[in-house]
């Protein structure tokens, strides 16, 4: 097994795509051998990762289309996607909605896309969204694009895993830009306005420029580019901005967004043995054999 292990990871760091797709499932499953693949990575440059986030029905699919399409014009380039869809209520798989949207990139020798469901994860990405992104980051690619599901505001998980975090808006959100300001708005890198046909698109750019987060001293970073996905309107404007911002870095230059990778995989590993199953269970038997109950003592025990 250890031979089997060792020749899987040789291959997927020579940018194997078979052998890929046969580790992300190993790990995705946490079948035998998938802890040895993890550790024994090495990622020797820097690869980008560019995060497409935003509610449901921005078109985030179809952005992630457009970006496929003028990132591979350059024939030397190649793209890694993970697309994270909602469980399936049958068999706990991804249901594929998204990836249907990018079948015309399925024979492009060029891309990878892999689909990862939520598995009852919030914050809109994959339980193992942080080690399969890792994985796909030594796999050979020039760019990762990882779309989160769409559950909404509460999809701020994405800026602890990419590069470049896009928040893709339609020009109707305008109403909404208060109640997001808390939450996903504050994240953003590149404010994408798709559908930039619609009506009101000009004023809702110029009101996202005036209600900017202020991002521990980047505000002036902060972009706001509009385009329609659908005709691959403004998508090359949009790579020259997401250049921009991962030009000139290196592996050592995201320390805090490692930290951040770390916590929550340390944290993750601590909780592993934890059952909300045999939580209810032991209370119960807690309540059924005492008068009284308090829940931090319970805690404790733990």
């Amino acid at each position: 097994m250890a031979t089997e292990i060792q020749d899987i990871i040789t291959e997927v760091m020579k940018g194997d795509r078979k052998a890929l797709a046969r580790a992300i499932t190993l790990v995705e499953n946490e079948i035998t051998g998938y802890e040895e693949i993890l550790l024994g990575l090495k990622q020797e440059k820097y690869m980008p990762v560019i995060g497409i986030t935003g509610p449901p029905g921005a078109g985030k699919s179809t952005l992630v289309n457009s970006l496929i399409h003028v990132l591979t014009k350059d024939s030397s380039k190649s793209i890694g996607v993970i697309s994270v869809d909602p469980s399936s209520p049958v068999n706990n798989g991804a249901i594929l909605g998204d990836r249907l949207r990018m079948n015309e990139h399925f024979n492009n020798k060029q891309v990878f896309i892999r689909s990862l469901a939520t598995r009852g994860a919030l914050g809109g990405l994959s339980a193992k969204a942080i080690e399969i992104t890792e994985l796909m980051r030594c796999a050979q690619f020039d760019y990762i694009l990882v779309e989160t599901a769409g559950v909404g505001q509460s999809e701020v998980e994405i800026a602890a895993l990419a590069d470049v975090t896009l928040l893709v808006l339609t020009p109707e959100a305008g109403d909404e830009i208060q109640a997001m300001k808390s939450g996903i708005m504050e994240i953003a890198d590149i404010f994408v306005v798709n559908k930039a046909d619609r009506d009101g698109a000009d004023e809702f750019s110029k009101n996202l420029y005036q209600s900017m987060p202020f991002k521990a001293g980047k505000n002036s970073n902060i972009d706001v580019v509009k385009t329609i996905a659908s005709q691959n309107e403004g998508i090359e404007k949009l790579v020259d901005s997401i250049n921009k911002h991962i030009q000139h870095k290196s592996i050592s230059d995201k320390n805090d967004l490692w930290a951040e990778k770390a916590y929550r995989l340390i944290l993750k590993k601590r909780m592993a043995d934890i059952s909300k199953e045999k939580l209810k269970q032991d209370i119960d038997k807690k309540l059924k054999n005492s008068d009284t109950f308090n829940i931090y003592s319970f805690i404790s025990k733990y």
